[in-house]
C-alpha cells in the first residue's frame, strides 16, 4: 500500500511538474504582432551620366504593433541599385536617412507622435553588395498608447547625392502600416 501511495504522488508531481513547464513555455495568447505594409518608389541617379542603368528600386515595409499598452513601430529597406554604383562605392550619395515616424490615427492629417532619422541607411546603400543590391532596417521605435486611438509607422528616404550639390531631394514618400 506505501509503494503505491508513492508511486501515485510522484506521477502527480511528474504531471505537475510537465504541466507548468508546458505552460512557461507557451506563448501568451495576446501577443501581438506587427502589421506592416510594403510599398517601392524607383528613383534615378541624377549625379550619373554613364552609360549603364542607374536607376535604384527601393521596397519599404512599415510595421506597427500594439502590445501592454505601447505602441512599437520599424521598418526595413531593400533596394536593387545599378550595378554602377558599386564601382564607385563611397561616391554615390554625401548623405541619407529613413526619417521613421509613429503617428496617431485621426481626422484630417495624422499627427506624429515620435519619430527618428536612421543615417546609417547612407553606410548601408554604400557598401551594397557586388550587384548593387542590400537592405537595411531601422531600430524600433515604442511610445505610450492612448486607449481610444489607433497608430501607424510611417516614413520616407531622403537622399543627397554626391556631385550635384543640391544637399537632400524631395522625400521618397512610402506607404504607411495599417493602423493598430
Amino acid at each position: 500500500m506505501r509503494k503505491l501511495k508513492r508511486s501515485a504522488s510522484t506521477a502527480l508531481i511528474v504531471a505537475t511538474l510537465a504541466g507548468t513547464a508546458a505552460l512557461a513555455t507557451a506563448a501568451p495568447a495576446s501577443a501581438a504582432s506587427y502589421h506592416c505594409k510594403t510599398s517601392s518608389y524607383t528613383i534615378d541617379d541624377p549625379s550619373y551620366t554613364g552609360p549603364d542603368s542607374d536607376n535604384w528600386d527601393f521596397d519599404v515595409t512599415l510595421c506597427a504593433k500594439r502590445s501592454g499598452g505601447y505602441i512599437s513601430t520599424t521598418a526595413k529597406v531593400n533596394w536593387d541599385g545599378p550595378y554602377a554604383a558599386k564601382q564607385r562605392s563611397g561616391l554615390t550619395f554625401n548623405k541619407a536617412r529613413f526619417h521613421l515616424q509613429t503617428k496617431k490615427s485621426t481626422t484630417g492629417t495624422d499627427p506624429v507622435v515620435k519619430y527618428a532619422n536612421y543615417t546609417g541607411l547612407e553606410h548601408a546603400l554604400e557598401h551594397s553588395s557586388g550587384n548593387g543590391n542590400g537592405s537595411y532596417e531601422t531600430g524600433t521605435l515604442k511610445t505610450k498608447a492612448s486607449g481610444r486611438y489607433q497608430y501607424l509607422a510611417d516614413g520616407y528616404i531622403e537622399l543627397d547625392w554626391s556631385g550635384d550639390g543640391t544637399g537632400y531631394r524631395k522625400p521618397l514618400l512610402f506607404s504607411a502600416s495599417p493602423r493598430v
